[in-house]
């Protein structure tokens, strides 16, 4: 009897990784925003960097699965506990496969 076989491509759309840019904007400079940020990322299995802006909102890049991602945004939609988030701006970005999460400075 031969073995039955499957034919895959490795990816299927559960799995499939992809990339957003967030901009969220209120009190999240000073409050530990990026840290946590990671930690929640790394929580997530989600890659990619964040960083504080000029104009005193933090920026990110994340890459990972659809399902992390958006649980990755409700985390961000809340903050840490000394944040106030007053809007988050997600927009698709280009995939760099990215292979940790890094606090950017």
């Amino acid at each position: 009897m031969a073995p039955n076989l499957t034919l895959s491509t490795g990816r299927s759309s559960s799995t499939e990784r992809e990339a957003a840019a967030f901009l969220v904007t209120g009190r999240v400079q000073g409050v530990g925003f990026r840290a946590w940020t990671a930690s929640r990322a790394r929580f997530f299995g989600i890659t990619g960097w964040v960083r504080n802006t000029s104009d005193g909102s933090v920026e990110l890049h994340a890459e990972g699965d659809a399902s992390a991602l958006a649980a990755f945004q409700s985390e961000l939609e809340q903050g840490p506990p000394l944040s106030r988030v007053n809007a988050i701006i997600r927009h698709p970005a280009t995939f760099r496969g990215h292979t940790r999460f890094n606090i950017v400075h």
